[in-house]
């Protein structure tokens, strides 16, 4: 006999919300970065100034990058990059 509650058990997966943040975030910081370097822009220069300035015009609007940078608050971007930077040092 089958029993499908445990088959489900076992294949559940458990998914830490603060890791599914930190991937989106660092998905749309690769997105925005792609994007201002296919404008010939220096993406990281960009984004410094973004992220000190609150300036949305560091942000090409080119393929929605601005939008979509916007859409993050920048002290959350400030700490993922920070954490990253923690881990492979």
């Amino acid at each position: 006999m089958y029993d499908c509650e445990r088959d489900f058990m076992d294949n559940t997966k458990i998914y830490d919300s603060d890791e599914i943040q930190t991937e989106y975030v660092a998905q749309i910081v690769k997105e925005v970065s792609t994007i201002l370097e296919s404008r010939g822009y220096n993406p990281v220069n960009q984004i410094v100034g973004f992220l000190m300035s609150g300036d949305p015009g560091y942000i090409s609007s080119y393929k929605e990058a601005r939008s979509k940078i916007q859409g993050i608050d920048r002290a959350k971007i400030v700490e993922i990059l920070l954490q990253d930077f923690q881990k492979n040092k």
